[in-house]
């Protein structure tokens, strides 16, 4: 039998992303993700839900396991919706800080998640507040995926496969004055496969 000094440390890390003004942006501080060692008895979830602001989460999910060095290391996807005020440091994808060895990749592997679960699920409800445009949900969409989306075509496929519901509610006109903007809400805040949405496919060249 082998000794169990010898076995290897599991760590969980975070992936917590937010559209905020510069973008979609990931928290991490001194150079690494949220995280740490797998407590005895303590489930990966558990374990990951304790490294962050669980409250201010709207969907958790686990994105993979990895060795890194010494470690075995599972990482989750956290997603927070644009209206939450929660602290830390957060970078945006774009420009991330120097990040511990795996980090930086760790990330970027919850992007391309994020990316293509938006063209097949109704996870934007966990990056958007309660009530939106869908201008607002646009840009929302766009920041996460990286490209421009329709808001024409966003509303028509959204609301013609039930993602998408009226709340009876609009928006009043802004300084530049303008029509009353509808509001929409995601119909459920549990995640649903749909059909694909092809035109949130990132653009070929």
């Amino acid at each position: 039998m082998g000794d169990s000094t010898t076995r290897r440390r599991h760590a969980v890390l975070d992936v917590v992303l937010q559209v905020r003004d510069e973008g979609l942006a990931a928290l991490a501080a001194g150079g690494a993700l949220p995280g740490g060692e797998l407590e005895a008895g303590e489930t990966l979830e558990a374990s990951a839900r304790r490294h962050v602001d669980a409250r201010a989460l709207g969907h958790l999910e686990q994105l993979e396991t990895r060795s890194l060095g010494q470690q075995l290391v599972t990482a989750y996807l956290g997603l927070v919706a644009s209206h939450v005020e929660t602290g830390g440091d957060w970078h945006p994808i774009a420009r991330l800080p120097r990040l511990a060895a795996g980090h930086r990749e760790i990330v970027l592997a919850a992007q391309a998640r994020l990316r293509a679960k938006l063209s097949y699920t109704n996870v934007g409800f966990a990056l958007a507040p309660e009530a939106f445009t869908i201008s607002e949900l646009r840009d929302i969409y766009a920041a996460a995926l990286g490209h421009d989306v329709s808001a024409t075509n966003l509303q028509r496929v959204l609301v013609r496969r039930g993602v998408l519901a009226p709340t009876g509610d609009h928006r009043g006109p802004g300084r530049a004055g303008g029509r009353p903007a509808a509001l929409f809400r995601f119909s459920s805040r549990e995640i649903q496969i749909t059909d694909q949405f092809g035109f949130l496919r990132p653009p070929t060249l």
